[in-house]
C-alpha cells in the first residue's frame, strides 16, 4: 500500500499546468460507443478511473491506443454488452456505459456501481428515463438489464432532481434515439456541456446547449462519425491548486485552465481576501494579509460545486474567524473531518453543516487516512500548513483523479514523495 510523506511549512511558488478533466473524459470515452469510427482524444488525464474506463471499453470488445495524453479509440469492433462487477466495482461512472451501449444494441447489462462511499447515489433517474423512452429494465443479481429490441424513442424527460450522470447517459440515449428527445432539469455543469458539443460537432441536432431543457434529434440508431477533440481542463484540480497557493498564503500561478469554469471558486477565494488574477487560460493566487472566514453551500453548477468543499474545509482552518460548510449534494461527505482532527483543526459537524474555527498555525503533522478522492486532496492541503510530517494513507484514491500530483506539488517547492508500506 503507498502513502505520501508532506513535510510541512515550505514555501511555494511558481506555475502549475492542469490536466485535461477526469469527468469530462469519462462520458465522452462512454460516447465513443456511439460512433462507427476511430476516434483521437487528446488531453486525457493519465489518472486510475481513464485507466479503469479504458479497460471497460477493451472488454467490451473495443481497442485503444494510449500515448502522452492521447487516446485513440476504435469502437468499431465492440460486440459485448455486459459491463461486469469486476471493473464497475471500482468506479461509479462505469454506468455511463449504460444509455450508449442499449442505445446501440439494444440490450445491455451493467453490474450496480461502487466507487466511492461518500454517500447514496442512486442510478433510479438514469434507469426511469431510459424506461420513459421506451426500455425495459429490471435488477437481476445485482446487474442492471435493459432492453429496447426495437430501439430507444424518443421522450420527453423531467429530473426530478439535478444529476450529473442520468443526464449524461439520457443525452448519450438520445443521440442514438428514434425521434426527439427533450430533458428538463437537465444538469449543467462544464463537462455536459463537452459532451454535447462533441456530439453535435459529430452531427447530432442539439438545442440549449449549457441550459437546464435541452432538446435531441436522434439517428434512429445510425451510428455516429465523432470528430476528434480534446477534453476541457479539470476545474477540480485547478480548484485544489488555487487552494493549495491559498491555504500556504503564497503566490502562485495555475495555467491551462478556463476562468469561466472556476468562477464560484474564484469568488469564495476573493470572499477569504485573496486577490485572484484572471488571463485568457489562467489565474493567479495572490498572498493575503489576513485570511477572512468564508461561508458555503454546495450545490449543482453554476454553484459552489460538492468537490470543493473537502479542499476549503482544510483552508478554513487558517482562517481568522469561523467558517461554515453546508453540504447540500451527499449526506456522508464530510469524512475528513475526523482526519483533519487528527491534524489539530478545531471542527463540528451538525448534520449536514460543519463549522470551522480558524486558528492560523496550529495544524500538526499526523499519520491520516484517504477515505475519498477529494478528502484526499484535503489532507494535502492540511499537511502543506502543519508542523512536521504529516503520512497519508491509502492514496488510491488520490491516483483516481489527480494527474502526479505528488511532480506538480514538488515543482512548486512543496516537500512531497511516495513511499510502499
Amino acid at each position: 500500500m503507498k502513502y505520501l510523506k508532506i513535510i510541512g511549512k515550505n514555501k511555494i511558488s511558481g506555475e502549475v499546468i492542469i490536466s485535461g478533466a477526469k469527468n469530462a473524459a469519462l462520458p465522452l470515452i462512454a460516447c465513443t460507443i456511439l460512433a462507427k469510427n476511430e476516434i483521437s482524444i487528446g488531453n486525457l488525464p493519465d489518472v486510475v478511473d481513464i485507466n479503469t474506463f479504458l479497460k471497460l471499453i477493451d472488454k467490451l470488445g473495443g481497442t485503444f491506443q494510449k500515448n502522452e495524453g492521447r487516446v485513440t479509440i476504435n469502437p468499431s469492433t465492440i460486440n459485448k454488452t455486459t459491463a461486469t462487477y469486476d471493473i464497475v466495482k471500482t468506479m461509479r461512472a462505469s454506468i455511463l456505459v449504460l444509455g450508449p451501449i442499449l442505445a446501440r444494441f439494444g440490450y445491455c447489462e451493467v453490474s450496480l456501481p461502487g466507487g466511492c462511499a461518500i454517500g447514496q447515489r442512486p442510478v433510479d433517474l438514469h434507469l426511469k428515463a431510459l424506461e420513459a423512452m421506451g426500455a425495459k429494465i429490471v435488477i437481476n443479481h445485482g446487474y442492471i438489464e435493459a432492453s429496447a429490441p426495437d430501439g430507444l424513442k424518443g421522450a420527453k424527460i423531467v429530473f426530478d432532481k439535478v444529476t450529473v450522470g442520468g443526464t449524461e447517459n439520457t443525452i448519450m440515449a438520445a443521440a442514438l434515439a428514434n425521434g426527439e428527445t427533450t430533458i428538463i432539469n437537465a444538469a449543467k455543469e462544464p463537462e455536459i456541456v463537452q459532451l454535447c458539443e462533441v456530439l453535435a460537432n459529430s452531427g447530432v441536432k442539439i438545442e440549449g446547449i449549457g441550459s437546464s431543457k435541452l432538446i435531441i434529434q436522434g439517428s434512429n440508431k445510425e451510428l455516429l462519425e465523432i470528430k476528434d477533440f480534446d477534453v476541457i481542463p479539470d476545474r477540480i484540480e485547478a480548484g485544489t491548486y488555487m487552494c493549495a497557493a491559498a491555504i500556504t498564503n503564497e503566490k502562485l500561478k495555475i495555467s491551462k485552465v478556463i476562468p469561466l469554469h472556476l468562477e464560484s471558486i474564484i469568488s469564495k477565494l476573493e470572499e477569504m481576501n485573496f486577490q485572484v488574477l484572471q488571463d485568457e487560460d489562467s489565474v493567479t493566487i495572490l498572498p493575503t494579509d489576513e485570511i477572512k472566514p468564508v461561508n458555503i453551500v454546495t450545490t449543482e453548477y453554476p454553484g459552489f460545486p460538492t468537490d470543493m468543499q473537502a479542499q476549503f474545509m482544510a483552508l478554513a482552518t487558517q482562517a481568522n474567524g469561523v467558517s461554515t460548510i453546508d453540504e447540500r449534494l451527499f449526506e456522508n461527505r464530510f469524512m475528513h473531518v475526523s482526519e483533519l482532527l487528527r491534524l489539530g483543526a478545531d471542527i463540528h459537524v451538525n448534520g449536514n453543516t460543519a463549522t470551522i474555527n480558524g486558528k492560523a498555525n496550529t495544524l500538526k503533522g499526523s499519520d491520516v487516512m484517504a477515505t475519498d478522492l477529494r478528502a484526499s486532496s484535503a489532507l494535502v492541503l492540511a499537511a502543506l500548513v502543519a508542523q512536521g510530517e504529516t503520512n497519508i494513507h491509502r492514496i488510491y484514491h488520490l491516483d483516481r483523479g489527480y494527474e502526479d500530483l505528488e511532480g506538480k506539488l514538488t515543482k512548486i517547492g512543496a516537500e512531497v514523495k511516495r513511499f510502499t508500506e
